[in-house]
């Protein structure tokens, strides 16, 4: 497999992810695939596969002591930028998990925050942390968790 594909196929291996996070976050399959390691598991693979395949000496002083020209160079690499955007994925989508998580145990609304973390991983968790303030600062800690919810209705 080359590194256009691996590329590609980490692209789109995140989506089904995402999606359900955004569009069905309370359905029971969400919960499951969501309780899951594997995902990251599998991602985590390819960013090893391909970090240790790209990593030569140069790479590894250039990486040691970081200086932005030096990383700027390595990022040229096709190799090393797929490596560095598997990076993103993996931890963006660990990030959106734990956003996720956080939403269905404190009934707080995450589909602004899952999607701005899904395309700018940073914002998202920003999102996440001012929508809880908020959401909190109006419920007086009267929190109450999805499965709450369900439970009464």
């Amino acid at each position: 497999m080359n590194i256009t594909d691996l590329f590609n196929i980490a692209n789109l291996f995140v989506l089904p992810f995402w999606a359900v996070m955004i569009l069905l976050p309370n359905w029971k399959v969400t919960r499951k695939v969501m309780e899951s390691y594997l995902p990251f598991v599998v991602l985590a693979a390819a960013y090893v596969y391909l970090f240790v395949s790209s990593i030569t000496p140069e790479n590894a002083a250039a990486l040691s002591n970081p200086q932005l020209a030096d990383i700027a160079k390595f990022f040229a690499d096709e190799k090393a930028a797929a490596t560095g955007w598997i990076h993103f994925l993996v931890m963006d989508l660990f990030v959106g998990r734990w956003i996720y998580w956080e939403g269905q145990k404190t009934g707080v609304w995450t589909i602004h925050s899952l999607a701005l973390c899904l395309f700018a991983g940073p914002m998202g968790v920003l999102s996440h942390i001012f929508t809880a303030w908020i959401f909190k600062a109006f419920s007086k800690g009267e929190s109450v968790t999805v499965e709450e919810k369900a439970a009464v209705n």
